[in-house]
């Protein structure tokens, strides 16, 4: 089964993948109706009485897939961050242009990394690059679906993956970007290996602030990644309490 969309090919972002390499609806089926032939009767006899004809029925529409149960998620802030592209450049050549990323992560509460969703914009090219990755643990042959509040999804096919998750790259053009600035959340979407649809939900509050602002500071990119790794613990903390008063007393 795959989702049905408008498909975007995953292709490299040729060299600004050097920047960052660190980082449906079921198709339905009809078998054609059957045409029903009536046999000539002799013109002696009186014309039998045709059975009435039951309109023919489509066949039943696949069913739906279920929708697999997402874990609390905890999400960094959209971060933007910038540097000249790392290719090797030729004699002669222009100077190296900018690659910027707009990125956001998703992680448990335990700190492990589960997905994340970032732009990557070349200076100076009208196309860019939406770059999700995903967990480990998909149907890599389905692909994967990305939606922005109730607009159209697309669709797209992974590039590779690596050991945190596999990865797949959008072609969007500045009108989508200009969706993502107005948008409330950015929608990914994935079969499981039970065949199960798994959604992550990725809000778009201060994309557009992030995006179009400068890069983030390195002294302020620290103190997210603190305060961050100090929600973690809070929660860890927590959940381990919470486990420690559902186990029953030991006898004295």
């Amino acid at each position: 089964m795959t989702f049905g969309s408008r498909t975007v090919p995953g292709r490299s972002a040729g060299h600004a993948l050097g920047l960052v390499a660190a980082v449906g609806a079921a198709v339905l089926l009809a078998s054609p109706m059957a045409l029903a032939q009536q046999r000539q009767q002799r013109p002696a006899k009186p014309p039998a009485q045709q059975p009435a004809q039951q309109p023919a029925q489509a066949a039943p529409a696949a069913p739906a897939p279920q929708a697999a149960e997402t874990p609390p998620l905890i999400y960094s802030p959209w971060t933007k961050v910038c540097g000249a592209d790392n290719q090797p450049q030729q004699a002669n050549a222009a100077p190296k242009k900018q690659v910027c990323f707009t990125i956001k992560e998703a992680r448990l509460d335990t700190g492990q990394f589960v997905a994340s969703a970032g732009l990557i914009e070349m200076e100076g090219e009208q196309k860019k690059i939406l770059r999700v990755t995903l967990p480990l643990g998909l149907l890599l042959r389905n692909g994967t679906r990305m939606i922005v509040d109730t607009n159209p999804p697309m669709t797209g096919v992974y590039n590779f993956c690596l050991p945190n998750g596999c990865w797949a790259d959008f072609e969007v053009t500045p009108a989508f970007v200009t969706t993502l600035k107005k948008g409330n959340a950015l929608i990914l979407q994935a079969f499981n290996l039970n065949g199960q649809v798994a959604t992550f939900n990725f809000p778009l509050a201060d994309f557009a602030k992030s995006n179009e602002g400068p890069p983030t500071d390195p002294k302020v990119l620290e103190e997210q990644q603190k305060k961050l790794q100090e929600e973690l613990q809070r929660r860890a903390e927590e959940a381990r309490k919470k486990l420690e008063q559902q186990q029953p007393a030991k006898p004295k």
